[in-house]
């Protein structure tokens, strides 16, 4: 498969690019109610990274230092560690991996992939994270919610799983808030130096109840 290409559907024909709504918009509190967004402010959208975002990227780590763990274990100390980061782990190649950044007015402030894509059995791993200063209001919720759309009605998967430590209520609030329902605890399966940690595991079927969540804007590449 080309760059930027998708691939076929079940049944051998090509899928076509989705547009979905408008730019989600963001206010600078919480989001209202279900389904709504509040006030407009900000434009958030969901793209593949690029070179670019390296200064970004390098910001995000230097004011999240769990980001560490997100990106491998590995220090991100200047824009050109970030930048070699992003070209030999982030930038979209080929399926079975689709990385996107957030942006929120064109600037890089977080992250969502959906890895180890399977076609036999329809399914992938998801991951996300966002920068520490965009926490707490909504958007990594909104963005799950929108790749988890972009896996089901473009690359045609059913099943889409996604763990977090358990000690991490947050991360389990976003999986939970774009509809990905808890399933169950692997214990001690997750090591950050010499500690062990249970994951709780969640999954989203293409055939659960869409969780209402205002998508973002999505750019396949």
């Amino acid at each position: 498969m080309t760059r930027g290409s998708l691939p076929s559907s079940r049944s051998g024909r090509p899928t076509t690019r989705r547009t979905l709504p408008a730019p989600g918009r963001l206010s600078r509190g919480p989001l209202g109610a279900r389904g709504t967004v509040p006030t407009a402010r900000r434009v958030a959208t969901l793209g593949p990274w690029r070179a670019s975002d390296a200064e970004a990227l390098a910001a995000a780590v230097a004011e999240s230092p769990d980001l560490v763990l997100q990106l491998g274990g590995g220090a991100v100390p200047s824009v050109d560690d970030a930048r070699d980061l992003i070209e030999s782990q982030l930038v979209q190649s080929a399926d079975p991996t689709w990385a996107f950044a957030v942006r929120v007015d064109g600037r890089a402030v977080g992250h969502v992939a959906l890895a180890h894509v399977e076609h036999r059995h329809a399914t992938a791993w998801v991951s996300y994270w966002l920068t520490a200063s965009e926490r707490g209001r909504g958007l990594a919720t909104r963005a799950v919610a929108s790749v988890a759309r972009f896996a089901f009605d473009d690359l045609g998967l059913f099943r889409l799983e996604l763990g977090h430590r358990v000690n991490n209520p947050a991360s389990c609030r976003v999986a939970t808030g774009a509809g990905f329902a808890p399933e169950g605890v692997e214990r001690a399966k997750l090591r950050y130096g010499d500690e062990r940690f249970d994951v709780e595991t969640h999954a989203r079927l293409a055939s659960d109840p869409d969780p209402g969540v205002a998508l973002l804007t999505l750019n396949a590449g």
